[in-house]
């Protein structure tokens, strides 16, 4: 028998408990035939003030994450995909493809996570000089700019907004999120713009960035689910979230 709304496929969808954005947003790009479910990995919503807090904040990720992953795997999903952004770029390249397996080993389904999805976006456009957009402190953007250079991009401008908590990510304003875009898209040593931080709520303003720079703005929930539907057979275009599930 197959599912009577996720007759396509059926995401298995891990949030950190104090997300808000990728649920609405991952919701709004879903086809017809997919349905998305969501297990939160239970964490408080603590200050994060410096290197320390975000630190602390990765750990205890990375603590309740599995119990989150078992919770759902009774829904008998077909793909595990992770609305979790610092945790697939921590440590580099090299831990972020070990994460990766460890995930598809204990699950036995294909894993979709926002390090692999960005990186095929910009082999998508065929850019490597980026400027990147992060809700963290700078251990956050250290770890990002270091997978992205292990990856064989340039990183030449950063801003982490180093938002003072988990949850005030998600309250950073469209206003904010575009003079960011702005301040690290509008040079001529940036190719594209990457938005990670998967509780920024950029899927929607993107393309706008896009049309403002003329040059690639990829969110990391749009990339995320993009690369999530493509690499399992979902081939369906969606409007209003820029070219790559418009016309890729």
């Amino acid at each position: 028998m197959t599912d009577a709304l996720g007759w396509r496929k059926k995401f298995a969808v891990l949030v950190p408990s104090t997300n808000t954005s990728v649920q609405p947003e991952f919701d709004a790009m879903r086809p017809d035939g997919v349905t998305n479910h969501i297990s939160r990995i239970r964490i408080p919503n603590i200050p994060l003030t410096d290197d320390a807090d975000f630190e602390k904040l990765i750990a205890l990720i990375e603590t309740a994450q599995m119990e989150a992953v078992d919770s759902v795997m009774s829904c008998e999903p077909d793909v595990l995909v992770l609305g979790i952004s610092a945790e697939t770029f921590w440590d580099g390249y090299a831990a972020s493809k070990r994460l990766k397996a460890e995930l598809e080993q204990h699950t036995g389904l294909p894993v979709a996570m926002g390090s692999d999805a960005c990186q095929a976006a910009l082999a998508l456009f065929g850019v490597k000089r980026i400027g990147v957009i992060t809700p963290y402190q700078p251990v956050g953007d250290r770890n990002v700019v270091r997978f992205f250079e292990e990856a064989g991009f340039e990183v030449p401008r950063i801003v982490g907004l180093k938002c003072p908590s988990p949850v005030a990510i998600a309250h950073v304003s469209g206003d904010q999120l575009k003079r960011a875009a702005h301040e690290v898209g509008a040079h001529d040593d940036v190719d594209a713009v990457v938005q990670v931080g998967t509780n920024l709520a950029m899927a929607a303003l993107a393309p706008g960035f896009e049309a403002e720079l003329g040059k690639p703005v990829i969110a990391i929930n749009t990339a995320i689910y993009w690369n999530a539907l493509r690499h399992n057979g979902i081939s369906d275009r969606m409007a209003g979230f820029g070219p790559l599930l418009e016309r890729h």
